[in-house]
This record gives C-alpha cells, structure tokens and sequence, in this order.
C-alpha cells in the first residue's frame, strides 16, 4: 500500500488548532464551543411551558383545602 503523502501545510494547521485548543483547556478548564446555539429568552418553547405547568392543578387543590 502507498504511503499518503504529508501537506506541511495542513500539518501546521493541524498542530495550530491543536496547541488553540490546549491552550484553551488550560486556560478555561473545559473546551469551549463557540457554534454553539443559544435559543432566544422571547421565543415560544412549548416543552418548558409544559414543564412548568405539571404542579399546577394539584397545588391549587392543596391550596383551597388549607386555606379552608
């Protein structure tokens, strides 16, 4: 079998985000990922509504049977 040739340059590139990405361990403690999405606070999100709509019905009866 061929043995792939080496780019130096893709060699450099390599080593460079390599050495970015220690760097950045050392300096933050966990890698950092800056693609990534952040959902915005305005829009809609059905699951968390719902999530937080469960205890609802059940504190409410809780709530007229002490307060009577």
């Amino acid at each position: 079998m061929k043995k792939k040739k080496s780019n130096p340059l893709m060699d450099y590139v390599k080593a460079a985000r390599l050495g970015s990405r220690e760097a950045e361990i050392e300096q933050h403690g966990h890698p950092i990922n800056y693609r990534k999405v952040v959902p915005s606070k305005k829009a809609y999100n059905r699951k968390k509504n719902k999530a937080d709509d469960k205890g609802l019905p059940y504190l409410f009866l809780c709530n007229l049977v002490m307060n009577n």
